[in-house]
């Protein structure tokens, strides 16, 4: 995956990011665990874009 490429994805996630934070209505601390959850996805991602997480495909959800 290209750098421009990489920017272009932080900036799309920011700024659907920043328009759930101002035009939906929702309690503060919905909207704090959001940005949470948001933050750590793109930090892992990068990592994983990265090369510095290797171990992040192995991880199974469900049975």
């Amino acid at each position: 995956m290209s750098l421009v490429s990489l920017i272009v994805v932080l900036i799309v996630v920011g700024v659907i990011l920043w328009l759930i934070n101002n035009y939906l209505p929702m309690d503060g601390k919905i909207k704090s665990i959001l940005n949470a959850v948001v933050v750590i996805a793109v930090v892992l991602w990068l990592l994983q874009a990265f090369g510095l997480l290797t171990s992040l495909s192995a991880i199974r959800v469900g049975g």
